[in-house]
């Protein structure tokens, strides 16, 4: 009996091996990831890991509790062949589509020029986790289609094509912790750009993008400590080459809300001034801002409220600022609410600054505004009610 039961066990272990299979692929031996994923069960937990460097264009389609580990270095590199035409594979190097429950660890992706980005996931994916990844050339990750990521510790350096991290298509993307960077040559690009997207960021740092997040089409990013981490919450906007325009620009009914974790921009805009400077909110978009906003040194303007749109501070810095520190025009209007600390606006070129068609409430909660030019200046909320 007990032989029987024995070889019975021996016979399960062996579905279960088979049916749950842990694949090495050695790259550096002509061994294929695509090979590997196509022998797998989509819709089985599997882990792949993989060393070397892996030259193809890297498909996950249809896959259920995937992970896909690199060790040792591991690379996936853009070959010299042209990317694949659509359908099936966009162009990107490693792409995903409708996937579910899948983890991407420990590797970098190094792309060129030819193609839309480093890593795309669409077609409505959800819980993709990117984990420790690197991402090297054109763009960096491109999430549309109503897809939903997570992005822990990813670092991009983007040295052709316009952005770092890019949410489409109603996408929904958490960030924890990571880089965006660019070498020093003044191109046009963006850190992190959301298209009617909403991102949800932690612990990021923007560095020598011309623009540090773009905001359109209805998206919105939040600004807030909602991942357990020990690492800095800050997000941080820098520019120490001097080629940055915007830290941030909020466009086309969008929204900006720093909460529960501070926005730091520093040596923003272009001394020549105009709206370029920390924050542009623009067309009808919103800012809102509590104490965790932080804007100082830029080489214009603080923030500029334009278009028919409103900004609400409560406890926010804006100092230092070579040109204006809060301006606020063409139909517009921004509140300082009651907060401790009070919203400090000073130090600026111009503190508060406002057209004859814009207005500034709760003046009584700004702090150090000594140089104002602003002739709707209301002390509370409100002009007299009746």
């Amino acid at each position: 009996m007990m032989r029987v039961l024995a070889f019975g066990t021996l016979i399960l272990s062996a579905i279960s091996a088979a049916a749950h299979p842990t694949p090495m692929v050695n790259c550096n031996e002509g061994e294929s990831l695509n090979r590997a994923l196509a022998g797998i069960e989509k819709f089985e937990p599997v882990t792949v890991t993989f060393t070397g460097t892996c030259r193809e264009y890297v498909l996950v389609d249809g896959f259920t509790h995937l992970t896909l580990k690199g060790e040792h270095g591991a690379t996936i590199q853009q070959p010299a062949t042209p990317p694949p035409a659509t359908p099936p594979n966009p162009s990107f190097v490693l792409s995903v589509k409708a996937s579910h429950s899948v983890i991407f660890s420990g590797f970098a992706v190094h792309s060129q020029p030819t193609v839309a980005s480093s890593i795309g996931i669409g077609g409505g994916s959800s819980d993709v986790l990117l984990r420790d990844i690197t991402s090297d050339g054109a763009w960096g990750v491109w999430v549309y289609e109503a897809s939903q990521v997570w992005l822990i510790g990813v670092t991009v350096n983007l040295t052709s094509g316009y952005a770092a991290l890019s949410a489409f298509d109603k996408s929904d993307v958490h960030i924890v912790n990571g880089l965006l960077h660019r070498p020093a040559d003044g191109n046009f690009d963006a850190g992190l750009f959301v298209a009617s997207g909403h991102v949800t960021v932690q612990g990021l740092t923007i560095r020598d993008m011309q623009q540090g997040i773009v905001i359109n089409s209805s998206g919105s990013v939040d600004i807030g400590h909602f991942h357990a981490t020990n690492a800095c919450t800050d997000v941080t906007i820098e520019n120490p080459s001097g080629t940055n325009d915007n830290g941030a620009t909020v466009m086309d009914t969008s929204s900006l809300n720093v909460g529960s974790a501070r926005l730091v921009i520093t040596n923003a805009g272009q001394p020549w001034g105009g709206d370029t400077g920390g924050v542009l909110v623009s067309n009808g978009s919103t800012l809102t801002a509590g104490s965790n906003l932080v804007v100082s040194g830029s080489q214009s303007q603080g923030v500029v409220v334009s278009n028919n749109s409103h900004a609400d501070f409560g406890g926010s810095s804006i100092t230092g600022n070579a040109h204006g520190g809060l301006v606020v025009v063409n139909s517009s209007t921004a509140t300082a609410d009651t907060s401790n600390p009070l919203t400090g606006i000073g130090s600026n070129g111009t503190d508060l600054f406002c057209d004859s068609n814009s207005q500034i409430a709760g003046a009584q909660n700004i702090a150090n505004a000594t140089a104002v030019q602003c002739q709707n200046l209301l002390p509370g909320p409100y002009k007299s009610l009746p």
